[in-house]
């Protein structure tokens, strides 16, 4: 199976579509390849069952989403800078793709255990950049040296997820990007008056 083929990035793009507008479950392969405009037997030569679909799905967007983060964060001089550009790509590249906010906030929880085991391993990527974030942050004095870096990036990742799950959840109602330097702040600031 050769990913760089155009037919591959429509089944992705089309899968992306299909899953956010009719949910996982009701996404049968035959709605997939329709969208994608090719034979349903044209989907068994690229994936092996709609589980992969949704599995390659997530590796591809997740592969372009750290992608452009790096790029991003790359031009950062310190770890505080780099922590608000990774906040701020995290909520542009969700906003700029509804569909793919719907299916990465709603429909990846909704899978079994074992769909769920290989999503996490897409995602460890993305956990190890922030953690770089992190302790360079710590290593440099701008944060502080007795962090605890698992929780930490349990708490960034965290807030960044649910603010999207709710800005999904509220349909959008209002700008997700703008949340980036208030998201920010209270992660790098906390609640206390100094």
């Amino acid at each position: 199976m050769n990913k760089r083929k155009p037919k591959y990035k429509q089944i992705i793009e089309a899968a992306v579509e299909v899953i956010a507008e009719n949910g996982y479950h009701a996404s049968q392969v035959s709605k997939i390849a329709k969208k994608a405009g090719v034979a349903d037997g044209t989907i068994y030569l690229y994936f092996k069952n709609k589980e992969d679909i949704l599995v390659s799905v997530f590796e591809e967007k997740m592969g372009q989403f750290i992608e452009q983060t790096e790029n991003s964060i790359e031009q950062k001089e310190d770890a505080n800078k780099k922590l608000l550009a990774l906040i701020e790509m995290h909520f542009q590249q969700l906003a700029s793709n509804p569909h793919l906010a719907v299916v990465t906030q709603l429909e990846l929880r909704q899978s079994n255990p074992e769909l769920r085991v290989k999503i996490n391993q897409v995602l460890k990527p993305y956990l190890t950049l922030i953690d770089s974030i992190i302790k360079e942050g710590m290593e440099d004095g701008l944060f502080r040296k007795e962090l605890i870096l698992p929780l930490v990036r349990q708490m960034i990742f965290g807030t960044l997820d649910e603010t999207v799950t709710n800005w999904v959840m509220k349909e959008r109602k209002y700008n997700l990007v703008d949340q980036a330097g208030d998201v920010h702040q209270l992660l790098t600031n906390g609640l206390t008056v100094k």
